[in-house]
């Protein structure tokens, strides 16, 4: 029974991340009679049906007595959309495998205790890393009213950026640049910091790869984002936002909006940067679950010494810029001790082209010791 359950599992998490669904979770569901699939579906996109409800629709009489896998604890509020609890019941079904629990704070009312008081046998934690997995941004998101941030790096092997000229395109292989693409369809908004709009003129759309664009964030705590860059030419195409703060110029921030550009302002630092944990509670509050942060090299240092980055996405290119090239991706102090330094835990190892990529939750041991 339970290689069965794990197998049926998977084949939910595989549907889970076919959807596009945020601000809500990433969910799959498969229905079975006796290990055979009689329905499937997974939440496509926020307001329309929950995986449950398009399940139960694919399966139809046969969903009763049957068992219905579901990688996150069925529903038991309204929401956009009515309880899934509700037509689970109506159903008649057997028994509910889920792989996680809910763990939106805000959810009156937990779906496995109704589910238990209806008889209905229930199993939890099927599984259940690989769905928490799949929906921690979520989980931050709802937990912490904060975006979850993941941080994107590409270096050569003596970890350069760029040529001593200063030339960085492309360090890495057509591969790796096309999985940047996807992580960019995966992510609600990519974030880049203003330097790196000086040097690159970016646009930071998705090409190559299927996805809708994500929206696109500039931290520029003065406001010297040039009008005619790529960014804010299109901003009317693709939604583009600058963080700034309070004191940045009223002027240059009215002529942004006028162009079509949300601006954000957020409390400086000693250093006059922008407050990058207030940043990311205003995204949050925008309804942007996940963001990428693709550079530049102080925004990313930063970010890392306020401990605020949950992801890392790295890849190595198997090619040396030596001791005059552009130094590293990150540009911050530093820990004191390996012992200190964040690290990618359970690192995910692959070649990507020519490339080394390695992926990850990232975990800070001092914080870790703390508790």
């Amino acid at each position: 029974m339970a290689d069965v359950d794990a197998k049926l599992m998977q084949r939910a998490l595989e549907l889970a991340r076919l959807g596009d669904p945020s601000p809500n979770p990433h969910v799959g569901c498969v229905i079975a009679v006796g290990g055979e699939i009689v329905g499937e579906s997974y939440h496509e996109a926020v307001g329309l049906d929950h995986a449950e409800v398009g399940a139960l629709r694919a399966a139809g009489d046969r969903a009763k007595g049957a068992t219905l896998y579901v990688t996150l604890e069925p529903c038991n509020h309204q929401g956009r959309t009515p309880p899934c609890l509700d037509r689970i019941l109506a159903a008649g079904v057997g028994r509910v495998v889920i792989g996680c629990r809910d763990p939106n704070p805000n959810v009156v009312g937990g779906g496995i205790e109704r589910l238990e008081a209806a008889n209905v046998e229930v199993t939890v934690g099927c599984v259940e890393d690989a769905c928490r997995t799949l929906v921690q941004p979520w989980a931050k998101y709802v937990t912490q009213q904060r975006s979850y941030l993941s941080l994107k790096l590409a270096v050569s092997l003596d970890g350069r950026i760029a040529t001593r000229t200063g030339a960085s395109k492309w360090i890495t292989c057509p591969e790796s640049r096309a999985r940047v693409h996807e992580l960019r369809v995966a992510h609600d908004a990519v974030m880049v910091g203003i330097n790196t709009v000086h040097a690159d003129d970016p646009r930071l759309t998705v090409r190559d790869v299927a996805g809708r664009n994500p929206i696109r964030i500039v931290v520029d705590s003065k406001l010297r984002i040039p009008m005619n860059s790529h960014l804010v030419a299109t901003a009317r195409e693709i939604p583009t936002c600058v963080v700034a703060t309070h004191e940045a110029s009223r002027a240059v921030g009215e002529a942004l909006e006028a162009a079509g550009v949300s601006l954000i302002r957020v409390p400086g630092t000693a250093e006059g940067r922008c407050d990058m944990q207030t940043a990311l509670a205003e995204f949050a509050a925008r309804e942007v679950v996940s963001v990428l942060c693709e550079g530049g090299a102080e925004l990313a240092g930063s970010l890392l010494a306020a401990g605020l980055v949950d992801a890392m996405h790295v890849f190595v290119a198997p090619i040396l810029l030596g001791p005059r090239g552009r130094p590293g991706a990150v540009d911050w102090a530093g820990p004191e001790s390996p012992t200190d330094a964040p690290r990618i835990d359970k690192p995910h190892w692959e070649l990507c082209g020519a490339d080394a990529y390695v992926s990850g939750s990232l975990v800070y041991p001092k914080r870790t010791a703390r508790g």
